[in-house]
């Protein structure tokens, strides 16, 4: 049996609670092309996943949410920074499966901001229940301390790991790479997918999907890091697809190398600079498609210096694929008008 296929056989036997708009579209981004100087450039529209604004954690909470209810789990718990996106969709799908959540979400000082705004308004809105810490991610020992806190109150917790980055996230993406390359299958395959990169499982699950399609030799999966230097980030996700693998028994595999290319990290975390703001605006100008500051945004920026070094050839095709996190836009205001 090909791999593919024993992949979605074994993907049928995981739990899963439908929460995702499934497939998202591919649409060309022919004005952007035009304006930057090419190649062909395509996007992946994760960020219309649903769950208050989509984004790409909406396919790994298909799962997770699954495991929760599995465990009789009556709450979830998960972390992230103050505009966390992930944080945001994880707490609509409680909010879909009828579970409280209570998110662990960074702010300077472990102080609530003055005002509420982007993803942090959605937070509330959504009903969850916020604790504020100094602590970065991955949040363990806040994750850690609320859980007690919850059972000691007669609650049963299930904890969303940072990001929604463990073997059932990297599955979700999987999964998607297939969806990715049964929309395109009448076409040439893409020289390259790009996107924002963090936590890792999104990397992990398309780098997975990719070999599993057959398209590892073809396509390059290169993750634009947000955050991290490669040295730290490609061993994480070198994990993060032997977990995923070895969730559907396919542990067997040859995995690929993982491309991260870490020079786009600017002023740190969250720290909105020009080469964001550029674009954030061409694209939105260009094609009508927002992105955000922190993730899709500089993963974007990234793109299209790769593009004016040389690094990808006007003949080629390449695919961006929107993670999501508009939301965030409204919470730097200052920083773009």
């Amino acid at each position: 049996m090909p791999a593919s296929e024993a992949f979605r056989a074994a993907l049928n036997y995981l739990p899963r609670v439908a929460l995702a708009h499934l497939p998202t579209p591919v649409e060309p981004l022919p004005n952007l092309t035009k304006a930057i100087g090419g190649p062909a450039l395509y996007i992946k529209r994760d960020d219309l996943t649903g769950l208050a604004t989509g984004g790409n954690k909406t396919r790994k909470l298909e799962y997770l949410m699954a495991q929760a209810l599995n465990e009789g789990a009556d709450t979830v718990l998960t972390a992230g920074s103050t505009q966390s996106n992930h944080a945001r969709q994880t707490a609509a799908a409680a909010a879909r499966c009828g579970l409280a959540c209570h998110l662990v979400l960074y702010a300077p000082g472990g102080v609530a901001p003055a005002v509420f705004n982007g993803n942090l308004l959605l937070d509330h809105l959504l009903g969850a229940t916020i604790h504020w810490t100094e602590e970065r991610a991955p949040y363990a020992a806040g994750l850690a301390r609320v859980e007690a806190e919850v059972r000691a109150a007669g609650g049963v917790p299930y904890t969303v790991p940072y990001g929604g980055s463990n073997a059932y996230g990297v599955v979700a993406y999987a999964a998607a790479f297939l969806e990715l390359a049964e929309q395109m299958a009448a076409e040439p395959p893409f020289d390259a997918v790009v996107f924002a990169t963090s936590s890792g499982a999104t990397q992990a699950g398309l780098a997975l999907g990719a070999q599993l399609a057959g398209l590892e030799r073809t396509t390059a999966i290169y993750g634009i890091s947000v955050d991290q230097p490669r040295d730290v980030l490609a061993p994480r996700i070198s994990a993060l697809m032997r977990d995923g693998a070895a969730l559907v028994s396919l542990d067997a595999l040859d995995l690929p190398p993982v491309l991260v290319d870490d020079r786009y990290r600017g002023g740190g975390y969250g720290v909105l600079g020009e080469p964001e703001r550029e674009a954030i605006r061409l694209l939105a100008r260009h094609e009508g498609i927002l992105v955000d500051p922190v993730y899709t945004g500089r993963a974007l920026a990234g793109l299209i210096d790769r593009i004016r070094r040389g690094e990808f050839g006007r003949d080629q095709r390449v695919l961006f694929w929107h993670t999501g996190g508009a939301a965030a836009l409204f919470a730097y205001a200052d920083g773009l008008v």
